[in-house]
């Protein structure tokens, strides 16, 4: 009866573990998607910019139909690589699609300044100084949801990868998760050091 009792204690002892280390692995996943909802909140609100933004420019730079409506282009490439990967956060595919189509957006956007730098009247326009003040604010929360996303991701990574997590994370299917690498701009990279010719 007394070693009954000790190897109920124990099959009791490892399912609580087994238990603890699936809840482990369930919280690590709910929160890098948790971590994902907040860069969808911060890339539709720079989504909603965008169009006044244009629509501002419009009406200073009518010879720049072409860079002004690959803004466009490139905000609609970005709203379905977001849809994309909303559907699926972590996933390599809808990461690099929603990369790639943030990447075309950011480049986008930095000819759409550049060009704008030559209309005096658009930069000197209260509403295009305040709207440019917005996305640039906004440009700063998405990158620090994604930084977020991005250490959320790495937590369950290492949580899957870890013995004996990893065994569960097999049995259980808990794939992967890809981070999120938004390509830089040259003209906007922050990150570049700035090249002095003499």
């Amino acid at each position: 009866m007394l070693g009954f009792l000790i190897l109920l204690a124990i099959l009791v002892v490892v399912g609580l573990w087994g238990v603890s280390i699936y809840n482990g692995l369930v919280t690590a996943r709910n929160a890098f998607k948790n971590a994902f909802a907040q860069i969808d909140v911060q890339l539709q609100r720079r989504f909603d910019l965008i169009p006044n933004l244009v629509e501002i420019a419009k009406t200073y730079m009518s010879h720049e139909r072409e860079t002004l409506e690959a803004v466009i282009a490139a905000r609609s490439a970005a709203q379905s690589g977001l849809a994309a990967a909303k559907a699926n956060p972590g996933d390599a595919e809808a990461m690099a699609q929603l990369a790639a189509a943030q990447g075309q957006l950011n480049a986008g956007l930095g000819r759409l300044m550049m060009v704008a730098e030559a209309y005096p009247d658009l930069k000197a326009n209260q509403t295009m100084m305040q709207l440019t003040e917005e996305l640039t604010s906004t440009e700063n929360k998405v990158a620090f949801a994604r930084q977020a996303f991005n250490d959320s991701v790495m937590a369950y990574n290492n949580k899957r990868e870890v013995f004996p997590s990893s065994i569960f994370a097999g049995m259980f299917n808990f794939a992967a998760a890809n981070l999120l690498e938004i390509p830089a701009d040259k003209q906007l990279d922050v990150r570049a050091a700035p090249q002095v010719k003499f």
